[in-house]
Formats: structure tokens, C-alpha cells, sequence
């Protein structure tokens, strides 16, 4: 199984790497892009769907927290949305290449991309965990997967954290084993439960989720990172776009809409601040 879904997504990826330039628009360049997108009548959005409850597919449907405030989005728009679930580490690439409009997916906000593309605020925030076998005993805190192998999210936001607390490790005499990356987060999920990992770093709204969807299977250890936040993201150069979806998450917040939204998909509630969630030198 974790064979024929890793060739798959691989395969997306590569479709999505040689494919031509989809034509975004037929109106002029001088309009904006909120312009564009309601005259061509349709917005085209990259999606990985993958990250349940944020984004994943259920009865061939693209579903989630995520899905449910992009379609406030597109309502105000006024357009049809055609969404695509691609592999998360074509998105951004997609982006910039201009073969969707919006990145929808949940994007965890750094430094390195924030100098690059344009976050909108956060629609979530987190900490990174560990995660391991619910009979695990050799692994009680963080520090305990020494030696360990760990897996993680190829090109996620999470890689560059747990190589971080490796360096850690290692500045103190030891470090991880060996760090293991997968295309998606449901891959590790897998490689963890079928013993070909020792613990997996993921989410917490993810890690609360998969543990409440497979009981008795795994369980968390402890955070290597404090609260971070979560955002979509658009082109530099397409500033309208992210104030109209800045403004409409502002609504679903004031409104109490984006409270009631997290309580049906994570059962709690998270931090979505309107300001200082972008780093210094941020687009």
C-alpha cells in the first residue's frame, strides 16, 4: 500500500513538474488578479489533500477546515473554484509558475519562505510533535529519540525543525539515527505504525486527529518547536487576492464563524492573530 501511494503522488508530481503553463487568464495583465479570476469566472487553486482534518478526501470529495473557508471565499468572489490535490512539494513551484492562483493548503509559515511568497494571515496554528507506537517504551520525552530513526514530511515546514533539534542532539553527544522523509504525512502515519520508523514528527492538530481516528495506536511524547502558524499563499505580485482573503477570514473570526469551524473539525479552538505572524523581511 505505502508503495502504490508513494509511486502515485510521485507520478502527480512529475505531471505536475512537465506540465505547460496552465492559461490563468485571457483579460490584461494591468488588472488585478481578483479581477482576472472574476472575469475568466473560475479561481484555480493548488491543494494538497493530504492533512486531515486542514485537507484530505473523503467519498472522492476535497473536504476539511481548510476546504470549508475556501469555499466562503469563492462565494464572495462570486466564481467556481477548480481545486486541485496535488503533491505538497509542487505547490509552491505550481505557484510561482503560475499554474493556480492560490495555494489552499496549510503552510506553515518560516522565514526562508515568507522572503519568497506572499502568506495570508494564519487559518491555524500548531506545535511540532513527536509521535510514536502507543506500546513504546524505549521513548518517553524528546530527547529519548537518539539514536532513533524519525520520519517526517519531504519539503514540509516540519523538516527543517527536526533537523534543527538533530543538530541539538548531536551538539550534546548524540542525535538521531536517521531521519526518514515521505512524500505526504499520511505515508509516515503508515511507516510508523508498520515498524519502519521508530517515531514521526508531525502537526499537533494532525497528531490529535490521526490518534482520536486509529485509537490505541500511537502516541505523543512531547514538542520540539513552540506555537507556530499556518497560512495559504499567493504570488508577490498578487496582493489583492491575499487582502480579499485576509478580510475574509478577519469575517469568519469576527463573526465567530472560524471558532465554530475549528470546534466541528479539531474539537478546540486555535490561534489566529491578525498581526505579528510573519517574520522579520516577510512579502
Amino acid at each position: 500500500m505505502v508503495g502504490l501511494f508513494s509511486i502515485a503522488r510521485r507520478s502527480a508530481l512529475r505531471l505536475l513538474t512537465a506540465a505547460p503553463l496552465l492559461i490563468l487568464s485571457t483579460v490584461s495583465h494591468a488588472d488585478g488578479l481578483v479581477d482576472q479570476i472574476k472575469q475568466r469566472g473560475t479561481i484555480v487553486v493548488g491543494t494538497e489533500a493530504a492533512f486531515e482534518p486542514f485537507e484530505f478526501v473523503r467519498d472522492g470529495q476535497i473536504v476539511g477546515y481548510n476546504k470549508d473557508i475556501l469555499d466562503y471565499v469563492v462565494a464572495k468572489l462570486g466564481v467556481k473554484l477548480d481545486q486541485l490535490n496535488l503533491p505538497f512539494q509542487g505547490l509552491l513551484p505550481g505557484l510561482l509558475a503560475k499554474k493556480f492562483d492560490l495555494m489552499a493548503t496549510s503552510t506553515g509559515i518560516n522565514a526562508e519562505r515568507a522572503a519568497k511568497y506572499a502568506y495570508t494571515r494564519p487559518t491555524g496554528s500548531f506545535e511540532n510533535v513527536i509521535v510514536v507506537r502507543a506500546n513504546e517504551d524505549r521513548i518517553k520525552k524528546p530527547e529519548d529519540i537518539n539514536g532513533m530513526v524519525v520520519a517526517t514530511q519531504l519539503a514540509s515546514s516540519v523538516q527543517p525543525v527536526i533537523e534543527a533539534y538533530d543538530k541539538e542532539l548531536k551538539a550534546k553527544g548524540g542525535g538521531i539515527g536517521e531521519i526518514k522523509l515521505f512524500t505526504s504525512f499520511p505515508e509516515t502515519h503508515v511507516a510508523l505504525a508498520s515498524g519502519q520508523v521508530d517515531a514521526i514528527v508531525i502537526a499537533s492538530p494532525s497528531a490529535a486527529v490521526l490518534m482520536k481516528n486509529v485509537p490505541d495506536t500511537y502516541k505523543i511524547v512531547g514538542s520540539i518547536s513552540g506555537v507556530e502558524y499556518l497560512a495559504w499563499v499567493v504570488r508577490p505580485e498578487d496582493k489583492d487576492l491575499r487582502d480579499l482573503i485576509n478580510t475574509s477570514i478577519g469575517e469568519l473570526k469576527d463573526s465567530g464563524k472560524l471558532k465554530e469551524l475549528q470546534l466541528k473539525w479539531f474539537g478546540f479552538e486555535m490561534q489566529t492573530p491578525d498581526q505579528g505572524y510573519l517574520p522579520p523581511g516577510a512579502l
